[in-house]
């Protein structure tokens, strides 16, 4: 579904990405997991648009997709969940999700029922539906990140690209936002997260790979890496 290839990317003269290569199959979750400053947000910006690879190709479903513009790569179906929340905060919870829609409502991606996918964001997320005529703005940070992941989703998009979703949130939240992670692998949503909380990551993802200073440094299924002896001991607080 998504490839990454040898990608080199970063910001002006500074690169972050070394190389890096990858895969997201279709119907699976991967997780890139690492220490802060590792690459994970870059590569994500690589993904979707919002920096351009100095060297490499992504490739999705086969098309490659490297180094166009963001809204380009948004209809051929990458969902762009960033860190930071970023929801348009003088607007409805409701406008908010539509936004997420623009691309079907608009005709460069298939409609299906947008009606249909709305009602689904506010059953999977209820505190958003409590909340539907509320602005953005006055949300919690926790409802914020919740309204970004529903947002992305109501693109019906082929991948969707989660960074930090858990970043800032209370405990109770942050449990919450990883089941409905878990609810969406169910239902075989392609996703690739990125996350500080390498067990949590692990605990809903398929396969997951190690970002070191811009390298992958291992990767394999999420099952054997939550029980490598390096892994446990930098990133899942094992010994």
């Amino acid at each position: 579904m998504l490839k990454i290839t040898n990608l080199h990317a970063g910001y002006g003269k500074v690169e972050v990405l070394h190389g890096i290569t990858l895969e997201v199959p279709k119907g699976s979750v991967v997780t890139l997991i690492g220490s802060n400053g590792a690459g994970k947000t870059t590569t994500m910006r690589a993904i979707s648009g919002m920096i351009a690879p100095t060297e490499g190709r992504i490739t999705l479903g086969g098309e490659d997709i490297t180094g166009r513009e963001s809204h380009r790569i948004a209809k051929l179906g990458v969902a762009h969940s960033p860190e930071g929340r970023r929801v348009f905060a003088t607007m409805t919870v409701n406008d908010n999700l539509l936004l997420g829609a623009f691309p079907r409502l608009t005709g460069s991606r298939p409609k299906g029922d947008v009606t249909a996918d709305l009602a689904r964001a506010m059953e999977y997320f209820p505190r958003l539906k409590e909340r539907r005529l509320q602005l953005a703005g006055t949300l919690s940070g926790g409802e914020q990140q919740m309204l970004a992941m529903a947002r992305a989703m109501m693109m019906n998009p082929d991948v969707v690209l989660l960074d930090e979703p858990s970043m800032g949130l209370a405990p109770i939240l942050v449990e919450e936002v990883f089941r409905i992670i878990a609810r969406l692998r169910k239902e075989g949503v392609t996703m690739m997260l990125v996350e500080q909380f390498a067990a949590a990551a692990l605990n809903v993802a398929d396969y997951g790979y190690v970002l070191e200073n811009g390298r992958i440094a291992v990767h394999g299924p999420a099952e054997k890496l939550k029980n490598d002896p390096a892994v446990k001991a930098a990133y899942l607080g094992g010994h």
